[in-house]
């Protein structure tokens, strides 16, 4: 028993190492040809993403990360093509106006606090809602966003996402916990998305509980 316990515990060892491996060489070819969210971000969410992908959980091969720690004016949404290895959008994207000014620093899953809802996603399918083409989202972490559906947390268009926006308010605007993005984004980056893609929002303050999905 104990020799079998052994060779689990080794084989689940060289599955962690060669997974981290298979996220530094993406994460390096990545990185030579575009600007990418920290490694540390990148490595929690390509691990939620292979995760997903083993339970057949998701089946559209997109990862797409925002990473909420960065301020509301700078390009913190990326969504990659895990397959061709390349990143299709690199954009703007808002958080909850009770979530913070420029920079979030709350979080929630409660109906009507207006905060972002941190962790890991599966995309739905698209609708046509009151702002136009949505994007349904499914939070898969309880507590963190498993009210999402309940909460209305979609992505959507807005045109308080834009640079013409932060030049006159000197911040982005924000939504009502909603991953909003640019109007001009919205049919080419929904259509990548949709139809079970994995989708990440993280913020460093509950890395721990963002953590536990993985573990």
């Amino acid at each position: 028993m104990g020799k079998m316990a052994g060779a689990l515990a080794l084989m689940i060892f060289w599955c962690i190492m060669a997974q981290a491996q298979e996220a530094d060489a993406l994460y390096l070819a990545l990185k030579q040809k575009h600007e990418m969210p920290r490694y540390q971000v990148f490595e929690l969410a390509f691990k939620g993403y292979k995760k997903l992908k083993a339970t057949g959980k998701i089946k559209n091969q997109v990862l797409s990360i925002a990473d909420f720690t960065l301020s509301a004016n700078s390009k913190r949404l990326w969504v990659i093509d895990m397959a061709q290895q390349k990143v299709l959008f690199h954009s703007l994207v808002a958080h909850g106006r009770g979530s913070g000014q420029e920079f979030a620093t709350h979080f929630s899953n409660e109906n009507k606090s207006h905060q972002s809802s941190l962790g890991f996603y599966i995309t739905g399918g698209l609708y046509e809602g009151v702002h136009g083409l949505s994007l349904y989202l499914y939070g898969l972490q309880k507590g963190l966003n498993d009210n999402a559906l309940s909460r209305a947390i979609v992505m959507h268009g807005a045109d308080y996402v834009s640079e013409d926006f932060i030049q006159k308010y000197g911040r982005l605007g924000r939504s009502y916990g909603c991953p909003a993005i640019p109007q001009e984004l919205v049919k080419p980056m929904l259509d990548q998305l949709k139809n079970k893609s994995c989708l990440l929002l993280y913020n460093s303050s509950q890395e721990a509980d963002i953590e536990q999905f993985i573990e």
